[in-house]
């Protein structure tokens, strides 16, 4: 008889109130209100998934509101803002200190507010022996230091390491430049950029060579309520930060993992507001953040809420 213990999630306590309060009468010819009429946000296509989620259920929670979502890049989602075409930008980064002054000086009243946290996938193909990989040899990859697999892996008969983003200027890119390679940019010469996160899933079910980098929001399989399987039409590698990478040392992106910090590529999920009149931007904002509603769509996503109190507790699973 074996006895294997498991950390799970088996509750999620939010103490949580809905952030709501009145307001004068718009200026402007926006007629919204903080739960009704209708409104356009844009947000990082990687993020998608979640955040259809999310304003599926604020809409039949507040039927008298509409939320038309525009899926782009993360650049893209924060110039709209920046130029007034959006009032909620949802992204994986902050302002910076140069876009918070630039709206505070045209007197309006940006905020950032942290969502929930997820992991950066790297999913290969089904056919790809490697499923771990250190922190040090992503960078090596992504820097251009390492561009064949029997680099990585002698005898490895794929040839060459090719890597697809969902997009060239999207929030994987960013976190990958900004946190893995300090700024500097990726320098790989086997770069693919597609055009959507479905579409990296697709290309690394094509190409055994390959490794795609989405976000993990994308790899929960609906089927599973626990959240700790992923889609099987492909294979998600562990990632460990030390080098170089055992099976003891690398962890897949699990919710447990990114709850306790063991998996390393963590990133944190915005929405940077830039409402006047605190209207609908406002209400959904809160919504996602504050509301125990919001926050219990993001737990049951595999992703870690912001707030709220988890429970963890050891199970004993028994193999006869």
């Amino acid at each position: 008889m074996n006895i294997k213990t498991f950390n799970i999630f088996v509750g999620l306590t939010l103490f949580l109130g809905l952030l709501a309060s009145c307001h004068d009468k718009p200026k402007n010819s926006r007629t919204d209100t903080y739960s009704s009429g209708t409104i356009k946000f844009v947000a990082d296509e990687s993020f998608s998934p979640i955040i259809d989620e999310q304003r599926e259920i604020f809409e039949s929670v507040y039927p008298e509101a509409k939320l038309n979502a525009v899926y782009t890049n993360e650049l893209d989602a924060v110039n709209m803002l920046m130029k007034e075409q959006t009032f909620l930008a949802i992204t994986s980064r902050n302002f910076t200190e140069a876009e918070f002054q630039n709206l505070k000086d045209r007197r309006f009243l940006p905020a950032a507010i942290p969502l929930a946290s997820d992991g950066l996938a790297l999913i290969v193909n089904n056919t790809n022996p490697d499923t771990i990989i250190s922190v040090d040899e992503i960078r090596q990859i992504l820097s251009g230091k390492v561009n064949k697999w029997d680099a990585l892996r002698p005898g490895s008969k794929l040839g060459d390491i090719e890597v697809a983003f969902d997009n060239k200027q999207s929030s994987t890119v960013h976190f990958c430049v900004d946190s893995l390679l300090g700024g500097k940019p990726i320098n790989s010469p086997n770069i693919y950029a597609v055009k959507k996160s479905a579409e990296v899933i697709d290309f690394v079910e094509k190409h055994p060579n390959s490794i795609g980098i989405i976000g993990s929001n994308w790899l929960n399989d609906k089927r599973d309520t626990t959240n700790v399987t992923f889609k099987r039409n492909i294979r998600v590698m562990g990632v460990s930060k030390i080098h170089p990478a055992t099976p003891q040392s690398s962890w897949k992106p699990y919710q447990y993992y990114l709850y306790n910090g063991n998996y390393p590529l963590i990133r944190t999920i915005y929405a940077l507001v830039n409402d006047p009149i605190h209207g609908l931007p406002w209400g959904f904002a809160n919504f996602m953040s504050a509301d125990y509603r919001g926050q219990l769509i993001f737990f049951k996503a595999g992703l870690i809420p912001r707030r709220g109190n988890i429970t963890v507790r050891e199970v004993n699973v028994t193999n006869e």
